[in-house]
């Protein structure tokens, strides 16, 4: 898709700031993860995360995906998109008893569970339901992901997940509740992973966990490798997919389970564009703005990570210098961009932020009471909106009400 030749159509059609989402991209990049761990049996859970609008949710579902939630509104997602429940794994650090509940009503594949704490309550529920709960438990190899602190997952000193001697005493404890069943194990070190090596020694680990628990007679199905491959933003060095999948399959010889893998930013980051105006420029003595109707509510990452978004500047030539790309929110943080090479900008001139399909929208805020934008899909040569840009009446309407 050559998004430079179609923003200023989209811009004109749909308004600005806008995403753009390349549905073909993404149906490449899906089934080339699908096609990568063929020789097993497999199920490519996308974590909604990453990007949550029903129409994306709804096109991975027609490409066979299963899917990765964090909380009981993405598995509601998952589902009214027409992912099988068969299909969905409910993750997350902190769910509340409701959301477990929900879950188990709407019997999922399974439950990751990420301490013992969160085991006993889920057996509490399951207990006062008359339900048995598939489980999985997330287990923290400790093993450095070299990625950005805020996205690593795999350490001791990170939330996630139980070292190896607690998993053990929690599979120990689900073999033996009559309420509860241990069918798959969990491993995600973190995001934006860059290196083979840190997720090849995880899988080693882990791998010989479930060698260990065979032992005492816990079969588990599921090998749930979480996500993390990383994509290219700027000059990163990523990981070839089938390389991935050899490197996993090469810690599993004698097991017989199920692969998942919970790929979101891989199959959808690099097939997103946010569409964003110039209103003008301002110059701060040699400091140089290029002040946009884009901000950090509609793109966060930029502030949050200090991330990387290349911004193309799509119907104007000339010399480039040096500028900051900011937005109108009140706060010294919002921007997309800092020294960015762009030619003289003017009123109206459309610039394109690559690489924002995902957490983009999906972190996207009301923040200084700024609707979010609107998204839309192309799929060939058509394109459609998936979701209206947020109106002012649509901001207040759980408010309102009570005036």
């Amino acid at each position: 898709m050559n998004i430079s030749a179609l923003a200023p159509t989209l811009a004109q059609t749909y308004g600005t700031p806008l995403y753009v989402y390349d549905f073909d991209g993404i149906t490449t990049r899906f089934n080339q993860l699908k096609n990568a761990f063929r020789a097993r049996k497999s199920i490519i859970a996308y974590a909604v995360k990453a990007n949550s609008n029903l129409s994306t949710l709804a096109h991975m579902a027609k490409l066979g995906a299963g899917a990765d939630c964090v909380s009981i509104g993405e598995v509601k997602r998952a589902l009214l998109a027409g992912i099988p429940k068969y299909q969905i794994i409910f993750s997350g650090v902190g769910k509340q008893d409701e959301e477990i509940r929900q879950a188990l009503e709407a019997d999922i594949l399974f439950i990751n569970i990420e301490s013992e704490a969160e085991m006993y309550r889920i057996e509490q529920v399951a207990q006062s339901m008359g339900k048995v709960a598939r489980l999985s438990v997330r287990v923290n190899p400790n093993i450095d992901a070299k990625t950005h602190p805020y996205i690593s997952t795999g350490l001791q000193e990170n939330k996630f997940g139980v070292d190896i001697e607690t998993a053990k005493r929690i599979y120990l404890y689900i073999k033996n509740s009559p309420v509860l069943e241990p069918v798959g194990i969990h491993f995600h070190i973190g995001s934006q992973l860059t290196q083979l090596e840190p997720i090849r020694e995880a899988a080693v680990i882990v791998a010989n966990l479930v060698r260990t628990l065979q032992a005492v007679k816990i079969e588990l199905k599921f090998f749930d490798i979480g996500g993390g491959i990383g994509v290219v933003y700027s000059d990163e060095t990523t990981i070839d997919p089938v390389e991935y999948a050899q490197a996993i399959l090469s810690t599993m010889m004698g097991l017989d389970m199920t692969i998942i893998c919970e790929p979101g930013r891989y199959i959808v980051a690099n097939n997103g564009y946010l569409l964003t105006r110039v209103l003008y420029e301002k110059m701060s003595g040699a400091r140089r703005f290029v002040v946009i109707d884009g901000a950090m509510n509609d793109l966060l990452r930029p502030s949050l990570y200090k991330a990387y978004h290349r911004i193309e500047a799509v119907e104007r030539a000339g010399e480039p210098t040096n500028a900051d790309v900011v937005g109108p929110v009140c706060e010294s943080g919002d921007f997309l961009g800092k020294n960015v090479p762009l030619p003289p900008m003017q009123h109206n001139d459309i610039l394109v932020v690559h690489s924002a399909g995902a957490y983009g929208f999906s972190m996207a805020s009301n923040y200084n009471t700024r609707g979010r934008a609107a998204e839309v899909a192309i799929e060939g040569d058509a394109h459609r909106l998936i979701r209206a840009r947020e109106s002012f009446e649509d901001m207040i309407a759980n408010e309102s009400k009570y005036l």
